[in-house]
């Protein structure tokens, strides 16, 4: 089985169950419900899934939830780090200097 893509997905798939479970409905009722394929549904509650805000929302309204429930403590260091951080000015820089 994969690993989760980040900390923030693992979460936030836990989540996500923890809800589902407390409603006591299946990942198959909760993906119908969400218009969702039961597989990528599978996939946001093990952490392999990065879901866009639409289906966070869907999921939340599905679920009874607040979306920002299933958000709420995460923040930078959840992520993966990047390979390469640059600033916005960094950015820009760059690119002038790229353009002279």
């Amino acid at each position: 089985m994969p690993d989760p893509a980040s900390e923030a997905s693992r979460l936030f798939g836990e989540r996500v169950r923890t809800e589902r479970l407390r409603l006591g409905l299946s990942q198959d009722e909760v993906a119908h419900l969400a218009g969702m394929n039961v597989s990528n549904y599978g996939k946001i509650e093990r952490g392999i899934g990065n879901p866009v805000l639409h289906t966070i929302v869907r999921l939340a309204a599905v679920l009874d939830a607040d979306p920002a429930a299933f958000v709420s403590g995460l923040g930078a260091d959840h992520l993966p780090p990047l390979l390469e951080a640059f600033s916005a000015a960094d950015y820009v820089r760059e690119q002038r200097r790229r353009r002279s």
